[in-house]
């Protein structure tokens, strides 16, 4: 039997078990790598990394329990030594924006080759990083614009027309507004007014479809 290659142990998650088996059997095609656990959700994936100190985890981004940035994050707090590499079938700009900030050390879309995958895993394996520039490059120059212009929404509004903005993304009367915040209609209109001129937008939808573009980030936390 092989001996892997020191660095090469790693944790494999993944919510699609078919998926997750087929990963593993290609991984372990190659004799330098040893999947010591393959899990289903974040939780499971956290718990195996803390257990088994491997070299490498390779994650789904989008998984039940934690996500694979929520078990990077927490890789990065504890100060565990595991190196994560995403593998994913889609992740939108701030997905990939915000794996780069954490420190991830590679991100992969799952249509990618096999071969790619092993390659990845062994530039990890060695250190480096392996983050694409056509898919890591142009996520990022469009996550810094969005994340500028919501910014600048953010600072243009006050608590009180942010309220309001939320509430016209329920497609909310004003006359329902006014209920729900406790205000006069009439004070809504002007809520609504001022946001108007801050967005510079000319109609409700345009300034719906502009919150909800932001929706998440104007929730309180």
């Amino acid at each position: 039997m092989t001996t892997p290659l020191p660095g090469s142990r790693l944790v494999l998650a993944d919510d699609h078990p078919v998926v997750l088996s087929g990963l593993k059997s290609l991984i372990e095609s190659n004799p330098r790598f040893e999947v010591l656990a393959g899990c289903v959700d974040g939780i499971a994936a956290l718990e195996a990394i803390r257990d088994l100190k491997p070299e490498l985890a390779v994650l789904d981004i989008s998984m039940p329990g934690l996500t694979g940035l929520d078990v990077l994050e927490h890789i990065k707090s504890e100060m565990l030594p595991t190196r994560v590499l995403f593998l994913t079938a889609s992740a939108n700009d701030d997905h990939i924006a915000s794996a780069v900030a954490l420190g991830a050390s590679g991100l992969l879309l799952k249509e990618a080759a096999a071969d790619q995958l092993l390659e990845a895993l062994g530039t990890v394996a060695s250190g480096s990083r392996w983050l694409p520039p056509e898919v890591v490059g142009a996520a990022i120059q469009r996550e810094v614009v969005r994340r500028s212009e919501f910014q600048r929404v953010a600072g243009a509004l006050t608590p009180r027309e942010r309220e309001v903005v939320l509430l016209a993304t329920e497609g909310l009367s004003n006359k329902e507004m006014a209920r729900r915040i406790g205000v006069t209609e009439g004070t809504v209109k002007i809520h609504l007014h001022n946001v108007y001129q801050k967005l510079g937008v000319t109609n409700r939808t345009a300034r719906t479809a502009l919150a909800l573009a932001h929706i998440e980030r104007f929730k309180p936390s």
